[in-house]
């Protein structure tokens, strides 16, 4: 069943032009195996795709085990070239074992354990494979008389080409080595100066003769040699009894380098030839993206999606039908069994298909008496013996009237849908494409012709029903224009228009497809500028957020150091308190004051946080103003028109303590009226900005200013109480006052 299997996989190979390209990816193996990886496939991609991402050297090319495992499991004993191919694999695999690689890979490489007993067998054995002499004495020993031996057989017969009685027999002076012998090339009538054996002739009708008068060193060198094969098999007995021993880690070995054999051959296939490594997926959607056939030299990359169940490819003769059937089947061939592509991998799916099945070559037979149109039936009564298959027929109407023809294969392809199959056709004629087009789970492609320059282009449109044009083919081929005309008029008109109406269709389509190709561009630059302004906006953004945090942050340490300050108890902790708060605080951004803003009595003014009204002008540098039922007199500096307030932003915090009022007032060394009109402004601001307790400083001395301090507060309408400061806050010389 296996021959079967391979036989059948060896035919579809070669239907799809994929023959050159499998040969080229099987030199990569090491030994022979099968293209398909028994086990879990995605676990072998898996494998596959991190050998891909480290680099290696390739393994040795080795024979297979199985007759070698057979002779070990009967007690054999194996040459020492058998052995040695045991010994390469488990080398390849130790040097893997010491790259130290981590993931799957080294995983996978920590399960190889080398046994003593293996290392004294491995340690016989030189690089290149000869049995390593030097280790035995005796072995030594003999191969050293063998050299000595040679030697003389060299020196005596240097001493014949210089003899004088030989010399004038002798074509030439060289000792010459024939059928593993020494020699001389000698004339005709040797025999009377020189006795020996002849063991051939040359072509210029010479004699090789090997002298009697080294046979005696030579006869000693074969009692050597089978001294030293018995050695030899003396220790491949030895070896091979080891080897038996160690039967259960080479059936491992062996199993592992197979695996391992299927994955490097298709990571270095596919790096030498620039492919891409793709498996397929757990559905039946085909999607191809740039994909190339390898049987195809600078050709145009294929842009497929064929995701419904039947794909029907119509149009111009030799426009490349044909080939994109074998690119879709070929892709899934491939695909199923993980081996490197040309193609699109990112944007590319190929489903998994139980088998794919080609109906492509003309199956007329002459020996077995089969027409085309029969041996087609018989090709599509083997489909139906499957489920679950990618299919491909090319020409499918072949061998018969195209109209019967229709008919027949619109049940057909509709009896192969419902056992599972997915299927792709190509016609030459319109009539079956017409009776499936109704299908929701059809598609339909067309071969593109250029009609300027008469030829195909290689490409195809999905949607139409395309012309064959086979009068311009004719044409193009060197048909002369009379017979073409003629066979359009015997063609008919209504024919003629018919296909006028297709050619106006794909003219239609190409021109949307050139219109959709323009908006899409278009489409794709205003993502990328769209996708441009969101990255900016999200920087704006977080660039908005960190000033906000950072300014959250300053105005919560500026504040704690303020509730600090006011707690201290000591004069110069607060002063020091409150310098340090200033300090944190952001810089504050002053706006510009318009200098030759006029204020009039009446007007809606700001000043600080409160509203007001201005009920006198002193001048026009000072106003009264009325602020919650308070008169307070202030600098037209500080007072703004309602009317130009700008709303502040609600996500904005806003912190300015050099518009608050003071906890202290120091009215040291002021005359009792200038004393009193800073005291007024101090006490306003004071209630403007909240504070319900200050303090203060008027000093002792002489009294006249305490006592004017004194009678203020008394008269002032918004003092609750004012007592004497306590002694660290200046005693008698400051007024704690209650607002």
């Amino acid at each position: 069943m296996r021959v079967d299997n391979n036989q059948r996989i060896d035919t579809l190979i070669n239907q799809l032009d994929l023959s050159d390209h499998i040969a080229l990816f099987k030199q990569f193996f090491s030994r022979e195996n099968s293209l398909y990886i028994e086990g879990d496939q995605e676990l072998h991609y898996r494998y596959i795709k991190a050998l891909d991402a480290i680099e290696f050297k390739a393994p040795p090319k080795v024979a297979d085990f199985t007759n070698s495992k057979l002779h070990l499991k009967k007690q054999g004993v194996l040459p020492f070239e058998q052995i040695f191919e045991i010994i390469k694999v488990v080398r390849y695999f130790r040097y893997f074992k010491n790259k130290n690689l981590e993931g799957i890979i080294g995983e996978w490489m920590e399960k190889f354990v080398i046994e003593e007993k293996f290392l004294e067998v491995e340690k016989y054995f030189t690089h290149d494979g000869k049995f390593d002499e030097n280790l035995d004495e005796t072995l030594f020993g003999l191969s050293a008389r063998i050299k000595e031996h040679k030697a003389n057989i060299s020196s005596s017969l240097k001493r014949l080409t210089s003899s004088q009685k030989i010399s004038p027999y002798l074509i030439d002076a060289q000792v010459h080595l024939v059928n593993d012998e020494e020699c001389l090339l000698v004339r005709g009538g040797f025999n009377h100066v020189l006795k020996g054996a002849m063991i051939g002739r040359s072509s210029s009708g010479g004699f090789y003769v090997s002298p009697d008068i080294i046979l005696k060193t030579k006869e000693q060198i074969r009692y050597i040699n089978e001294e030293r094969e018995a050695i030899f098999y003396t220790y491949a007995k030895e070896f091979s009894s080891k080897f038996a021993e160690l039967l259960p880690f080479i059936n491992f070995a062996d199993k592992e380098f197979t695996k391992f054999d299927n994955y490097q051959a298709r990571v270095l296939f596919a790096k030498s030839r620039d492919l891409q490594l793709i498996k397929s997926k757990k559905d039946a959607k085909i999607i191809l993206d740039g994909f190339i056939h390898p049987a195809l030299h600078h050709a145009k990359p294929i842009h497929v999606d064929f995701s419904k169940n039947i794909l029907m490819i119509t149009g111009v003769n030799a426009g490349g039908k044909t080939m994109l059937l074998k690119s879709i089947l070929s892709a899934a061939f491939m695909a199923k069994y993980i081996i490197p592509m040309k193609l699109n991998e990112h944007k590319s799916h190929i489903g998994n298909f139980k088998q794919v099945l080609a109906i492509i070559d003309d199956p007329q037979n002459v020996k077995n008496d089969i027409s085309t149109f029969a041996g087609r039936m018989q090709e599509f009564s083997k489909i139906f013996e499957h489920k679950d298959a990618l299919v491909g027929v090319d020409e499918i109407e072949l061998g018969t009237d195209s109209d019967e023809a229709a008919a027949l294969f619109k049940v057909i392809l509709d009896e192969l849908i419902l056992k599972g199959h997915k299927i792709v056709v190509t016609t030459h004629h319109k009539r079956l494409a017409a009776l499936m087009a109704d299908r929701d789970d059809v598609e339909l492609m067309a071969a593109i012709y250029d009609e300027q320059n008469r030829m195909p282009t290689y490409e195809f449109m999905h949607g139409i029903i395309g012309k064959s044009y086979a009068f311009e083919t004719a044409s193009r081929y060197g048909i002369s224009n009379k017979i073409v005309q003629e066979a359009k008029i015997l063609y008919g008109d209504n024919s003629e228009k018919l296909n006028l109406l297709i050619e106006r269709g794909s003219q239609l389509e190409r021109e949307l497809k050139q219109k959709h190709k323009k908006v899409d561009e278009k489409l794709q630059e205003l993502e990328v500028k769209e996708r441009d302004l969101k990255e900016e906006r999200i920087q704006i953004f977080e660039e908005l957020q960190r000033e906000k945090n950072a300014l959250k942050e300053s105005y919560k340490i500026a504040i704690d150091e303020a509730k600090n300050a006011a707690r201290a108890g000591d004069m110069k902790a607060i002063h020091r308190a409150m310098n340090e708060a200033n300090k944190k605080l952001p810089p504050e951004k002053k706006e510009k004051v318009n200098q030759h803003v006029e204020f009039k009595v009446g007007e809606n003014v700001k000043y600080h946080s409160k509203k007001g009204v201005i009920i006198a002008m002193k001048d026009k540098n000072e106003a009264i103003v009325e602020v919650d039922g308070m008169r307070v007199r202030v600098k037209t500096s500080q007072l703004k028109h309602t009317q130009i307030i700008k709303q502040k932003p609600t996500t904005d915090v806003k912190v300015n303590v050099q518009r608050r009022a003071g906890l202290k007032c120091d009215l040291h060394g002021m005359r009792a009226e200038e004393a009193t009109e800073v005291l007024d402004k101090f006490i306003s601001d004071a209630l403007i900005n909240g504070w319900d307790e200050v303090i203060v400083y008027h000093g002792i001395g002489t009294g006249k200013l305490s006592y004017a301090v004194k009678e203020f507060l008394k008269a002032h309408p918004k003092v609750k109480k004012f007592e004497d400061a306590p002694q660290h806050l200046g005693g008698f010389g400051a007024k704690l006052v209650t607002l």
